[in-house]
């Protein structure tokens, strides 16, 4: 079965693509949820008009992408956690953290465009990509710092302990 897609379809195409697929994929998943339509003249004349539009679209938006990538770059996050001995976190900082960091800094972002393949677990600084647009991807500067009554207290133990 032949297809248009109306939408990217992640491991399949892009918007506006004529894909063949398996008749149960297309008939079951990809035109109930009107990610796809079938591929007739008809509609490979509506789909051109649809990849025009598309185009200027998506124009438009990797320029604001871009233009969200200028204003991200100085941002730094920073995030006070408890935190272990040897810095490993109690809990983790995930992308929507971030995301929510983001949004009191008055950045619209959200959260599954966090590029985080796993949640920051140990204190230090990181760098954390954020994909605004396909081919746009903005980096910022995220900071995990202990807790410092924990370490005001881990460290006035150790003085005691050396005391006795």
């Amino acid at each position: 079965m032949e297809v248009i897609l109306k939408e990217d379809v992640a491991n399949l195409g892009h918007r506006g693509d004529v894909v063949k697929v398996a008749d149960g994929y297309g008939r079951n998943f990809l035109l109930p949820r009107k990610l796809a339509l079938q591929a007739t003249l008809a509609n490979k004349a509506v789909i051109e008009q649809m990849k025009a539009s598309a185009a200027r679209r998506s124009a438009t938006e990797k320029a604001q992408a871009e233009e969200q990538v200028v204003k991200l770059a100085p941002v730094v996050l920073s995030f006070t956690r408890k935190s272990g001995e040897n810095g490993q976190l109690f809990g983790s900082v995930t992308s929507a953290d971030i995301a929510g960091e983001l949004e009191t800094k008055g950045f619209e972002v959200d959260r599954r465009k966090i590029q985080l393949s796993d949640p920051l677990k140990s204190l230090g600084e990181y760098t954390v990509a954020v994909k605004l647009h396909r081919e746009v991807t903005a980096h910022i500067k995220v900071q995990v710092i202990g807790d410092a009554g924990e370490e005001a207290a881990a460290a006035e133990s150790v003085a005691e302990a050396a005391a006795e």
